[in-house]
């Protein structure tokens, strides 16, 4: 856990570094406007995570990137020293003395459950090897030959390799997940002072739901998985995007910056597609405002933080985007056969359907999904039915505000469209409830809130109402609470108070490609992270060139 608490720091304070670096630039060309912490620090991990992924296409990322890093992030802190002391002294006397102490508990709480926890089953699979080839060698060209899953390509993995001191020579630290948790629970604990609010938000709604996810995956977090990065990411936009428009925010700035993030989630999982209907506020308003320059550099912005992610899709897979083969622009000779990214595209979509087996692809909603939907639990059922309600509801309302000109309605009721049409895109595509879960919790709450709010106002009755809600939120709080505090009180471990639980790692055999020894699991298909390099089973592959640096291919893969 003191590994984990220092790792925590070290990331807070060059995130918040490079995010102010970040917006600098941005308000500089953009004009200004107000940022969080937590908002300075979301830029930083973006552009932390784009810098990694750069930096990938040509080296190792390891001590030399962490070395620039810190040299970035220390002329920062000089050139701006005025500045950036102006702001911490505003943000640090805006924040009482008790959400202070509340910060203090949520880190010491989050660096506990990053430190210790289950391993995910596909950390062994894929995401420590993952994490792995980026810390050794940064790129190889057809990587995602020898294990297909190695082309899933989330940019979180190189954000973990750039955070994970490998280069030190001890373990390979996984905390990246952990600092989101923490980042959406200081959002989230934003809820505990409701009194002084002048009525019920939307942005509570979603801060509820949010909460229940970090409890959640508290033991679970120890995992670099990139679900928990994309659900951590798309509730943190949610949460901020609702609050602006409670808000009455009427300055682009803000929502554009939400928009960037948005599409720094799409690069995390593509499963996040759709959240960037979110962008259509800001687009809007800049449209509205003829403000061409905006429009253009934010397009632009956000093909930088695409770009990178797509430049390692193409030399891993040789795809655009992996397993998607509808998009084939490259005839590289180490690209990944054709009919294996099909047939890995269709596997991904029969096994959220509960189906486990691809031949069953073909089959109709209406055969695959009773059996799917009696698989879930009685919470996530009720939720998925009031979701299906919420979607024609939350379209129909979207389309009444903007008739009646409504912008507040109207704004939150394209959150509401948005989540509701991922939630679609979830549900008929590859309905595993940790794919999609943010989009299940959240599409009935934040549809009926956002309505309820609408029928009520926040006078009279809507005041006795907004109350009664809060007192509810109260008591369930109080009672997770304990249930949770109870449960971690039981797994207490006296373990991992100095160093983080590490990867699991599993008995292998061996085999050669020209030389070079290569490893696979003795049972099952997990290896670990110390066997390396690995693949879950032989594979028919060999070197495009005299080495592992020269990539894979397929030994009738040349074209």
């Amino acid at each position: 856990m003191l590994s984990v608490c220092l790792i925590f720091l070290y990331v807070l304070l060059s995130a918040y570094f490079l995010g102010f670096l970040t917006l600098q630039g941005i308000r500089h060309i953009f004009g200004n406007c107000k940022v969080r912490a937590d908002g300075y620090i979301m830029a930083g991990l973006t552009a932390a995570t784009v810098y990694a992924q750069i930096f990938s296409l040509f080296y190792k990322v390891g001590l030399t990137a962490n070395l620039l890093l810190a040299a970035i992030c220390a002329t920062t802190a000089f050139v701006f020293r005025g500045q950036l002391k102006e702001e911490l002294l505003q943000q640090c006397r805006a924040v009482s003395k008790s959400r202070k102490i509340v910060y203090i508990l949520l880190f010491l709480l989050m660096a506990y459950g990053t430190s210790r926890g289950v391993i995910h089953y596909d950390t062994s699979l894929y995401h420590a090897q993952s994490i792995r080839w980026i810390e050794e060698y940064g790129l190889v060209k057809g990587l995602g030959n020898l294990h297909c899953r190695l082309a899933y390509n989330s940019s979180s993995f190189a954000l973990s390799a750039l955070y994970s001191f490998r280069f030190l020579g001890g373990q390979s630290y996984h905390c990246m997940a952990g600092v989101f948790a923490l980042i959406l629970a200081g959002s989230c604990s934003e809820i505990v002072s409701p009194l002084r609010k002048k009525g019920l938000f939307l942005s509570d709604f979603a801060r509820l739901m949010g909460i229940y996810y970090l409890l959640i995956i508290f033991d679970e977090m120890v995992s670099p998985a990139s679900d928990y990065f994309m659900v951590l990411t798309v509730f943190y936009i949610i949460i901020r995007y609702l609050e602006l428009s409670e808000t009455g925010e009427q300055n682009w700035l803000p929502y554009g910056l939400l928009a960037l993030l948005c599409v720094f989630t799409v690069s995390i999982k593509l499963s996040a597609a759709l959240i960037i209907l979110l962008a259509a506020k800001p687009a809007i308003m800049l449209i509205q405002a003829k403000n061409g320059k905006a429009i253009a550099g934010f397009l632009g912005l956000g093909s930088l933080i695409l770009l990178p992610c797509l430049l390692r899709n193409m030399f891993i897979s040789g795809w655009l985007v992996y397993p998607f083969t509808a998009i084939d622009l490259f005839p590289m000779d180490w690209k990944i056969p054709k009919e294996i990214a099909d047939y890995d595209a269709k596997e991904i979509q029969v096994w959220g359907r509960g189906l486990y087996d691809v031949a069953a692809y073909a089959m109709r909603p209406a055969e695959w999904m009773p059996k799917w939907f009696a698989g879930q639990g009685a919470a996530d059922k009720l939720f998925i039915l009031a979701g299906i309600a919420a979607v024609p509801i939350s379209l129909a309302a979207l389309g009444t505000a903007c008739i009646k000109k409504n912008q507040v309605q109207r704004d939150l009721m394209l959150a509401a469209a948005t989540i509701n049409i991922s939630f679609l895109f979830w549900l008929f595509s590859a309905p595993l409830i940790r794919y999609g879960c943010v989009y299940v919790w959240l599409a009935a709450p934040v549809t009926f809130g956002g309505l309820s709010l609408w029928a009520i106002g926040k006078e009279g009755t809507g005041k006795l109402f907004w109350r009664l809600v809060y007192g509810g939120i109260l008591l369930i709080g109080c009672y997770k609470t304990i249930m949770f505090a109870t449960e971690a009180v039981k797994g207490f471990s006296a373990d991992y108070f100095i160093y983080q639980k590490d990867y699991e790692n599993f008995e292998v055999q061996s085999y050669e490609i020209n030389g070079v020894t290569f490893y696979y699991p003795k049972e099952g298909d997990r290896i670990g992270y110390e066997a390396f390099p690995s693949s879950p089973a032989m594979t028919d592959l060999e070197f495009r060139g005299n080495g592992i640096e020269d990539g894979f291919r397929y030994k009738n893969g040349k074209e």
